[in-house]
């Protein structure tokens, strides 16, 4: 049985081909988001956003919740004219920036895009005004969904040739030993790896700097893609294909040598980025990546090499009988290692069904579960008469082995998929900061901060100052909630003066969210009550 017949045979289960275009289309989906998601948090910045500051700042500041690399920062002035910020330190978690100019009255953006330590870009604006607010100008932040398409089309590329290339090249060198059916197949994944591994650091690098397709040659684009750690993967990647070729093309004395190294290179490229790899502790977490990823490749790679030794069962049976007897460990390491990094990507499992990420993951479980179901119908029951030469038995194995390949092609989909959708565990981070917002009148204005700024339990803080930014002896503040397109009452709360000068309020709940107006009633005098107020963005 050639590679062509082996995928004949499995397209003739039309069903099954109707409910996998099902499940992909289901996952384009879901897998691409109408805005650009942060993998990193913000999680401070100075000043906040929406200040009003009386004077120019010597210094800007942004701080995030792991550690990042400076990709662009930008000051946007008032008039829209952008100025570069090249003065740059990294101190822990936190971009220091000196601005080089003073700053003239007005709305100014500070426009950032950093590489966050999974290795995928972030970026967002911050806008700040000085002495007075004024119209915001305009930055964008298109979507290109062109370059996410690339993007999503060479990760996968990349997948098919680690793990059904590289990992087809151990199969044929340590299951097979040495036989002769699925090279070909073998080698073409390699080949397909070898083009998307160089194609995808051009396109980490454009999504990194935010630049088109059409800039895919420029050199700046290339360098700015290594400088990732997404670099290291796609080094180690191209070090593992090599090796995996190496083992069906070198000698043959050194081919299970050169097979062991290629798939040890799978779990190493995949541990060098992403996100469960910066998840922490990741003294745990890249060891369950590298174990993972190699343990994907031993599966996965030895499927098209078997459906295709199938034709002659002398050299199918020895090959079939050392797979059936390994599989069982590795998919229990499989299954461990993949039960722990979902733990810790995804916390809670309520996020299974309010994020991208939980959805994405969800499909893949669907997957797995169906591919598991699979291979134990496979193992049970179908590999022993096979392996007694039963004809039709070994043509129902090569089927359910051809839908089996199919199913991982779709879990190769959704994984890609992950490189747009921060995992909950970041959503959780950037959840817990507080919605913060700057009210400015000519009578009195106030920073009112609300801790952590998503619904449920909350603590708000104030700062209260005159219209020209003096200090505010307020006899009395009280805060008002209120959102009226939900039919919620105003929620009204007293508030209290701490020590420092601000002003506290505890014990405040907030049920739904969105769009709330807040407004703060101060007391100044017996006989003068100043209200101001603006609006506040509430989390879910």
């Amino acid at each position: 049985m050639s590679a062509a017949s082996l995928l004949r045979t499995v397209c003739t289960t039309g069903r099954f081909a109707i409910c996998l275009l099902a499940a992909i289309v289901l996952l384009a989906a879901i897998a691409a988001p109408g805005q650009a998601f942060a993998h990193a948090a913000l999680v401070t910045t100075e000043p906040t956003d929406g200040a009003v500051l009386p004077q120019s700042p010597a210094q800007l500041s942004l701080t995030f919740s792991e550690p990042v690399s400076p990709l662009m920062l930008t000051l946007v002035r008032p008039d829209g004219t952008p100025v570069p910020l090249t003065s740059i330190r990294i101190s822990g978690q936190t971009v220091e920036i000196d601005n080089p100019q003073r700053l003239g009255s007005g709305t100014h953006v500070l426009s950032w895009r950093v590489i966050s330590a999974d290795g995928h870009p972030v970026g967002g604006s911050v806008l700040f005004s000085i002495g007075a607010p004024g119209a915001a100008p305009a930055v964008s932040e298109a979507v290109d969904r062109g370059l996410r398409s690339a993007i999503w089309i060479g990760k996968f590329f990349l997948y098919v040739g680690l793990f059904l290339g590289v990992g087809g090249a151990f199969a044929i060198a340590w299951l097979a030993q040495g036989g002769r059916a699925g090279r070909r197949f073998v080698i073409a994944a390699i080949l397909c790896g070898l083009v998307a591994a160089p194609l995808s650091l051009g396109l980490q690098g454009l999504d990194a700097l935010g630049a088109p397709l059409a800039q895919l040659a420029q050199p700046d684009i290339w360098k700015a893609g290594f400088a990732t750690s997404f670099g290291w993967t796609v080094l180690i990647a191209l070090v593992a294909l090599g090796l995996g070729l190496l083992s069906l093309v070198g000698p043959r004395g050194g081919a299970k040598l050169f097979a062991l190294a290629g798939l040890a290179g799978i779990g190493a490229a995949l541990a060098a980025s992403g996100h469960a790899s910066a998840a922490e502790p990741q003294w745990l977490t890249r060891p369950m990546v590298f174990l993972h990823g190699a343990g994907i490749a031993f599966w996965a790679g030895a499927l098209a090499p078997l459906g295709l030794a199938m034709r002659k069962p002398a050299e199918a049976a020895p090959f079939l009988r050392r797979f059936s007897k390994a599989i069982l460990p590795v998919v229990a390491v499989l299954a461990a290692t993949g039960f722990v990094l979902a733990v810790i990507q995804v916390q809670a499992p309520a996020a299974l069904l309010e994020t991208a990420y939980g959805r994405l993951l969800l499909v893949k479980l669907a997957l797995l579960l169906f591919l598991f179901t699979l291979a134990a119908i496979n193992r049970w029951k179908l590999t022993g008469p096979a392996e007694a030469g039963e004809t039709e038995v070994q043509k129902r194995l090569v089927r359910s082995i051809g839908i089996e390949i199919l199913t991982v092609l779709a879990i190769f989909g959704v994984a890609a998929g992950w490189r747009f959708t921060p995992p909950p565990r970041a959503l959780a981070i950037a959840a817990a900061q507080p919605a913060s917002v700057h009210i400015h009148t000519p009578k009195a204005m106030a920073d009112l901060r609300i801790t952590p700024g998503h619904v449920g339990p909350v603590a708000a803080s104030i700062v209260i100052m005159t219209g020209d930014f003096g200090p505010l002896d307020a006899r009395q503040v009280t805060l008002v909630l209120s959102k009226p397109d939900a039919g919620i009452e105003p929620i009204k709360r007293a508030a209290t003066k701490r020590g420092d000068g601000t002003w506290r309020v505890d014990g405040l709940v907030i049920p739904v969210p969105g769009r709330w107006t807040a407004r703060l009633d101060i007391l100044v005098s017996d006989f003068e009550m100043v209200k101001i107020e603006a609006p506040i963005n509430i989390r879910p």
